[in-house]
């Protein structure tokens, strides 16, 4: 908590409230009591313009400075918002900019072979969301006339684009007055207001809506995230996210990351030496080929024919 800023679940009154699932009052004035009811259950919103104060404070003085936050194209702004996912920011800088270097827009993505879209991206892991933009590149390079469209339903349409991305790319790149909620802003509004952990994502969205500030849409979400990530973090408030990584080495990610980087780097890989290469592997290698071929990271050839060795290679 900030010095002279209280948590906002210390507000003293409470206004009635419907009890059809949600209700929020118009933003009266900056001490207009909100609420929010969940059953039996009450939840005071109070005072915006305090919360609005106690953000942005904290963003002056610890404003983190990241490469996607000095640009407003929509492309790179939609490159950094997939990397970010469930990569931590300073693992992401030096990619993103590698990222630009050789794919500066969705017309050289799409162009690009696969093979050289992974190598770019290792050390990211989750292999499978270079594959999605990839895809996304190709779409909006077809449909869209190489240009990322700025309205949400048109970006939720793309692939790889989810409910929270297909928000935060217009907020980021325009603008654009819209809240978006990631595990840093979910966790912001649960510990400052009181909230439940167990809030559905649509109460928690409508609080959201109501406590952006107008017109400063970019600025509040980049206020939320440095707040959430340097001061209220998970560890120190206790509050976890909806979804925990399991430890990575070892596990069934880290084996297909691994089979990955050596595609990449290798023209091709027979099955056989992958199988004597992973003969400790604990998960089932076939399983892990398979979902590999079917979220079109890779192919495998020569199955059909006895006179050559089924090999697997980088699909494209």
């Amino acid at each position: 908590m900030l010095p002279g800023f209280p948590s906002m679940r210390e507000a003293p009154t409470l206004h009635h409230c419907d009890e059809k699932g949600i209700f929020l009052t118009g933003l009266l004035s900056s001490s207009t009591m909100k609420l929010v009811t969940r059953g039996t259950r009450a939840v005071k919103i109070d005072d915006t313009e305090l919360f609005h104060q106690k953000i942005f404070a904290f963003y002056r003085q610890n404003r983190r400075s990241f490469p996607w936050r000095e640009t407003t194209d929509r492309y790179a702004v939609m490159i950094s918002e997939i990397m970010l996912q469930q990569t931590q920011a300073e693992r992401v800088v030096p990619r993103f900019n590698e990222w630009l270097h050789h794919f500066p827009d969705s017309v050289h993505l799409a162009s690009a072979p696969l093979r050289q879209v992974l190598s770019i991206w290792s050390g990211l892991g989750y292999n499978s969301r270079a594959v999605r933009l990839h895809r996304c590149a190709a779409v909006i390079t077809e449909s869209y006339g190489g240009v990322v469209p700025s309205q949400p339903e048109l970006l939720k349409k793309l692939p790889g684009i989810g409910e929270y991305t297909c928000r935060s790319i217009p907020v980021f790149a325009d603008n654009l007055d819209m809240a978006a909620v990631d595990t840093n802003i979910r966790r912001i509004l649960i510990h400052e207001f009181g909230l439940p952990e167990d809030i559905s994502a649509f109460e928690l969205q409508r609080i959201a809506d109501v406590v952006l500030p107008p017109g400063q849409s970019r600025d509040w979400h980049n206020a939320l995230m440095d707040y959430g990530a340097l001061m209220l973090t998970s560890k120190r408030t206790g509050i976890r996210p909806l979804s925990r990584q399991s430890k990575f080495q070892g596990s069934k990610r880290w084996y297909r990351g691994q089979l990955i980087k050596e595609l990449v780097h290798s023209e091709v890989m027979y099955l056989e030496e992958i199988e004597e290469k992973y003969a400790n592997c604990p998960w089932n290698l076939d399983d892990i080929i398979t979902d590999l071929i079917h979220e079109g990271l890779v192919e495998r050839q020569g199955s059909e024919n006895h006179c050559v060795r089924p090999m697997l290679k980088i699909k494209g």
